[in-house]
């Protein structure tokens, strides 16, 4: 089996006004099926763009991507669509929750983008993703009605909804209080260890030691690459924050 994410001498260029900035200097990456990987660097040091890359957001200014050992880096506009659609789910430090919607509403959504044309079964399968972030009792509030680490949840019950191969999560824990941040990465632990892949943008330290492996970028190049034991995110016993 190929590994589920392979660049092979990836550059990035792009274009500022009458100058050029390197973004990506030949990165060459493997990822295996089931790993959970943070990326980590200072601003600017590439790591957002790297994510991009992964996400068939922003193709390659030159060499490959291949994902599930199809390479992506040369396709259309609509057939990377129908990857992220197929492959990828997508987490956002700020949610990106419709916010006069319910939160069943909301993980819904990539099922529609899908063509899921029976409303039944959208409604089912977004359940169950609720159900398997622990917010199956909150289907109907509206985000406004959630806390912050709610929402994160909801947002990570939607990007499960079309049981990618990948989730993608840039800056998750960006806009939450350290103990809600433990309860979202304990999640992104429990789903690695059920054999989802993560792959995870951060500048924190302590969610950076959360994954089993990390990437250290600088200057559009990765500079470390080391695996390690993760340790556990526990979330202090006085209740829950989130």
């Amino acid at each position: 089996m190929p590994p589920l994410i392979q660049l092979e001498k990836v550059t990035k260029i792009y274009q500022m006004g009458g100058e050029e900035l390197l973004a990506l200097r030949e990165v060459s990456l493997q990822i295996e099926h089931g790993e959970f990987v943070a990326i980590m660097g200072a601003s600017g040091s590439g790591k957002s763009t790297l994510m991009n890359v992964i996400g068939c957001l922003d193709r390659p200014t030159s060499g490959r991507y291949l994902l599930a050992g199809e390479d992506v880096s040369g396709l259309k506009r609509n057939e990377l669509a129908r990857i992220r659609s197929e492959t990828l789910g997508f987490v956002f430090q700020h949610f990106n929750l419709l916010a006069r919607t319910s939160a069943l509403e909301n993980v819904e959504l990539p099922l529609h983008y899908a063509g899921v044309s029976s409303a039944r079964e959208r409604s089912e399968r977004a359940m169950r993703a609720l159900t398997r972030v622990g917010l199956a009792a909150r289907a109907q509030h509206q985000p406004n009605q959630l806390s912050g680490g709610q929402q994160q949840r909801v947002a990570i019950a939607r990007a499960l909804v079309n049981d990618p191969k990948v989730i993608l999560a840039d800056e998750p824990t960006g806009a939450l209080d350290s103990r809600t941040s433990m309860e979202v990465m304990a999640l992104f632990q429990e789903l690695s260890a059920a054999g989802i892949t993560i792959v995870l943008v951060t500048h924190e330290p302590d969610i950076g030691r959360c994954a089993a492996r990390v990437l250290t970028m600088r200057d559009g190049e990765i500079i470390r690459d080391e695996k390690q034991t993760p340790m556990v995110a526990q979330v202090p016993p006085q209740g829950r924050a989130a």
